[in-house]
């Protein structure tokens, strides 16, 4: 059953994009909103906030050690209406000050959702003060699988696993596939091993090698910095993948958790190079073969992994093709979205069944007529759009 389009909107979407800025492991969180934005009846509400400010240096501060944790300054308004669902995107445990900052809003709504992005057990402790405030919440969403088990027990509260997305629209290269120029991408954490080895093959075999140079966290423009990595992957044979803080055990303990770049890379239709998630989670998510080319972390192996894969054409246009279907069918944030709300028991809008039968349509065509298909046009729902109401 697909519910009707109600006169109020229905979501609040509580977005800290004008509190943190465009750092960049961020602008994935946005896009989410945006496309959720697109595909359900929302009100976006992106108050302003200096997280500098003494007032709120001092409540985050004080969040560690104290029970109680102070209210940061933001600026934003009462909400005149009620919705059904508050839902708030956290990039980190900290970032709940802000949320807790709006609990009025909260208490407005029949239900109440959060999404943590980045939270290990090793920082729960830390954090613990933080995580009380999830305590208010009905479900919380969380990207780490291994999290969410420890959290629940922490909390009292339903935790529940949501994979990272993608905006696999804006990330397929088809209909028409540019001319894959980059051979190998590499974003973000690196092993200096490997990094070393495709430098030599830079040297010796004159390929492009497209890595980063400087160290920079903040994008000029979300919505530009995800077409570039988009634009970046569809041009990229193969793209560099590793689980999350591979190289922080310090940090992240054993736990091992898989990133927004597989992701990514499938969507554009790249072929995954890199570390196996052995979690029990990418499996069951990229089930099917060679989804991902094994490549240890630390492995000085990749200039033979890549020759041989080089001389197989046919295996590469498969994997290419597979991995783009397979994204469209399953890790759009339109999937993510509905996994929420058949978590909360809220039935679908509209607009997410036209979305997802474009997804579906697109999938078709590319899995009937492979390289250089020409992809039926379907009504746009916006994927580049900003959200349609920001209450800022």
């Amino acid at each position: 059953m697909i519910a009707t389009k109600p006169i109020h909107p229905r979501i609040l979407i509580f977005s800290q994009r004008n509190i943190f800025g465009k750092a960049l492991f961020r602008c994935p969180l946005y896009e989410f909103e945006n496309i959720i934005s697109q595909i359900d009846s929302v009100e976006l509400l992106a108050p302003t906030a200096d997280p500098c400010t003494f007032r709120n240096r001092t409540a985050k501060r004080l969040g560690y050690h104290a029970p109680i944790v102070l209210n940061p300054k933001i600026q934003s308004e009462k909400s005149k209406i009620t919705y059904d669902v508050f839902f708030a995107v956290c990039g980190a445990p900290t970032d709940l000050l802000m949320v807790n900052a709006v609990r009025d809003l909260r208490h407005a709504c029949k239900i109440s959702v959060c999404l943590m992005d980045e939270l290990w057990m090793t920082q729960m402790k830390g954090h613990r003060h933080f995580l009380n405030i999830l305590k208010g919440f009905d479900v919380v969403m969380l990207y780490y699988s291994q999290t969410v088990a420890a959290l629940g027990e922490e909390i009292g509260r339903r935790c529940v696993f949501l994979p990272p997305g993608v905006d696999t629209i804006l990330f397929c290269p088809y209909p028409n596939p540019p001319h894959r120029t980059v051979d190998v991408c590499s974003i973000g954490r690196r092993s200096e091993i490997t990094h070393r080895s495709l430098l030599k093959m830079v040297d010796e075999d004159g390929i492009f090698y497209f890595h980063d140079t400087l160290r920079g966290d903040q994008a000029i423009d979300s919505l530009e910095h995800r077409k570039f990595i988009a634009n970046l992957g569809k041009r990229s044979r193969y793209f560099i993948v590793n689980p999350g803080l591979i190289d922080r055990p310090d940090i992240r303990g054993n736990q091992i958790e898989i990133g927004n770049r597989y992701f990514e890379a499938a969507a554009c239709g790249s072929i995954l190079l890199g570390e196996l998630p052995k979690n029990g989670k990418f499996e069951a998510l990229f089930d099917y073969q060679d989804a991902l080319i094994h490549l240890p972390y630390n492995s000085s192996d990749i200039a033979s992994v890549i020759h041989e894969l080089d001389e197989k054409p046919e295996r590469q246009a498969i994997i290419r093709c597979t991995n783009v279907v397979q994204a469209l069918r399953r890790h759009d944030w339109a999937y993510r979205w509905e996994a929420i709300l058949n978590t909360i028991g809220l039935e679908p809008m509209p607009d997410l069944r036209q979305r997802k039968e474009r997804l579906r349509t697109m999938a078709d065509a590319i899995e009937q007529s492979g390289e250089g298909v020409r992809i039926p046009d379907m009504p746009e729902n916006g994927s580049e759009a900003v959200p349609r109401s920001a209450a800022v």
